[in-house]
C-alpha cells in the first residue's frame, strides 16, 4: 500500500562503473547502483537536481526501498511535491555502501575516492541522462554520515554545489569520537589487539551485534580520514593500542576533516550558495549537537546566511525533518 495518494513519481536504476573507485584498498566494487526519482508529470528536463547522501550501514537504494509505518524517500517527494510544499526536482540515490558500513563521502587511499565519484562520475552521467541539474541548480542532502558529507561537499565544493541541507551530520569529533576508543579497544583486545582479526572475525558472524556496529564505523572514520596504505585494508587507529593515549599527528588528521574545524577555514565558500540548511536533535546520543552548535557559531562570526534548527529528538529515525529541507532545497534551486 503506497503511503501517498498523491500521483507517483518513477524511479529509475542506473549501474555507473566508477573508474575513481579503482583499487581502493577495502576491494570494494566499482559498478554503483544510483537510483534516480523523477516525479510524476515530467521526464526531469530543466528541473534541480538533488543528491541523498544516506547515512552509515546504508546505501542509496535503501531509501527507495518500501518502507513501513512510513514513507520511503520517493513517497515523501510524490507528497510534498503533489501537494504543492516544493517544486518538483530530481532526486539521485547512489549506492556508496562500503565493506567497512558506509562512507564520508570523501576521497581516501582506503575508502576510494568517493568525491570524485560522486562530482565527476555520477554527477555527469545523471545530468545527462536526465537533463536536470547543472550549474546552480544542484543541491546535496543527507543524514548523520551523509550530513558529514553535506557539510564538506557544501564547504569544499561551492563550485559544485548550490544549496545544501545535513541533518545531525557528523561534526565535533572531540565530543563524538574521543568517547568511543576505550570501547574499540576492548572489541580489539579480545582479538589480540589486531585490527585484522576483529574484522575476519566480524566478517565471518552470522550476525553482527550493535557493539560490533560501533567498532566497524570508527575503523571507518580511520579509514577515511588517516588511512595508513601500508596497512591491512589501510586501517590504523590515532590511539595506542593498550593505553588508549591519543597519538597526536594521527588525531591531527582526523580533526583536519571536523565540520566544527572545516567552518572556520572553508565555511567562508558558503556566501556561494542559495541556500544553506542544518539540524541537530537537543538529545543526540553521539554528542552531534556541540559541533553543530559550533559550526552554527562559526557562520554567524563570518556573517555565512544560514538555516540551523535545532529540535527535541535524538539521532535515530528522524527522517521526518526532511519535510523541512526538502522543500527548502527546492525552493533555492527552483
Amino acid at each position: 500500500m503506497r503511503a501517498t495518494l498523491h500521483p507517483a513519481g518513477t524511479v529509475h536504476r542506473l549501474i555507473i562503473d566508477g573508474v575513481s573507485l579503482r583499487n581502493n584498498l577495502l576491494g570494494d566494487p566499482t559498478a554503483r547502483v544510483v537510483d534516480v526519482y523523477v516525479p510524476a508529470g515530467h521526464d526531469g528536463t530543466g528541473l534541480p537536481l538533488l543528491v541523498d547522501l544516506v547515512g552509515f550501514t546504508a546505501g542509496g537504494p535503501a531509501h527507495t526501498n518500501w518502507k513501513g509505518f512510513g514513507e520511503n524517500v520517493p513517497e515523501r517527494l510524490d507528497r510534498l511535491i503533489g501537494s504543492g510544499a516544493m517544486p518538483p526536482v530530481v532526486v539521485a540515490f547512489p549506492d556508496c555502501f562500503t565493506r567497512l558500513g558506509g562512507n564520508q563521502y570523501i576521497n581516501s587511499a582506503a575508502m576510494g575516492n568517493w568525491e570524485d565519484f560522486l562530482i565527476d562520475e555520477m554527477l555527469p552521467a545523471v545530468e545527462g541522462r536526465f537533463g536536470c541539474g547543472g550549474q546552480g541548480k544542484r543541491g546535496v542532502f543527507g543524514k548523520s554520515s551523509g550530513g558529514y558529507g553535506t557539510h564538506v561537499h557544501a564547504m569544499r565544493r561551492s563550485d559544485i554545489w548550490s544549496a545544501a541541507a545535513s541533518h545531525s551530520g557528523d561534526a565535533g569529533f572531540e565530543q563524538l569520537y574521543l568517547p568511543e576508543f576505550p570501547g574499540v579497544l576492548r572489541a580489539l583486545a579480545e582479538h589480540d589487539l589486531s585490527i585484522e582479526v576483529w574484522m575476519k572475525a566480524f566478517e565471518a558472524k552470522p550476525k553482527k551485534s550493535d557493539s560490533d556496529t560501533l567498532v566497524i564505523m570508527i575503523l571507518a572514520q580511520a579509514a577515511t580520514f588517516d588511512p595508513d596504505p601500508q596497512a591491512f585494508l589501510g586501517l590504523r587507529l590515532p590511539v595506542d593500542l593498550e593505553t588508549c593515549e591519543l597519538i597526536e599527528e594521527r588525531w591531527a588528521n582526523w580533526l583536519a576533516w571536523d565540520p566544527a574545524q572545516l567552518a572556520q577555514t572553508h565555511g567562508h565558500n558558503l556566501a556561494k550558495l542559495k541556500a544553506v540548511y542544518f539540524d541537530c536533535g537537543t538529545k543526540d546520543q553521539y554528542n552531534i549537537l556541540y559541533g553543530s552548535r559550533r559550526v552554527h557559531r562559526t557562520l554567524d562570526r563570518l556573517g555565512i546566511a544560514h538555516r540551523y534548527e535545532e529540535f527535541d529528538d535524538n539521532h535515530s529515525a528522524v527522517d521526518y525533518r526532511m519535510d523541512v529541507s526538502l522543500p527548502f532545497l527546492a525552493q533555492a534551486l527552483s
